[in-house]
């Protein structure tokens, strides 16, 4: 069991920016086509993290062409090039899922002022 506990240790990322639930975020993510790689970005709102250490997922929702589009990804997947926090949200529970019935302007955050 200890060898397990040392090699997740290793697959670690320390680059992650401090996030939490209700943030938006920007995403940057490794894609692979034929031989050739680029880093896209999937821009929109924290809905929930799960998990921890080296299985922890986040969940970001956006709204594409008046779709609502969900990603899940894992953060320390070698496919998520970067996360930067564009603007920081104030909510008041941990998985925002209500967010999937709104629409429009309904969708929108407060934003966290930091001091």
């Amino acid at each position: 069991m200890d060898a397990i506990k040392k090699l997740e240790m290793e697959c670690l990322k320390d680059d992650i920016p401090e996030f939490n639930v209700g943030d938006d975020l920007d995403v940057h993510v490794r894609i692979v086509e034929g031989e050739k790689e680029r880093i896209q970005v999937f821009k929109g709102t924290c809905i929930g993290r799960k998990g921890s250490g080296v299985r922890e997922t986040f969940t970001v929702r956006r709204i594409v062409a008046g779709e609502g589009v969900e990603r899940v990804f894992p953060l320390h997947s070698p496919k998520v090039a970067s996360i930067t926090v564009s603007r920081p949200g104030k909510v008041r529970r941990a998985k925002l899922y209500y967010l999937r019935d709104r629409v429009g302007k309904a969708t929108r955050v407060k934003e966290r002022r930091i001091k």
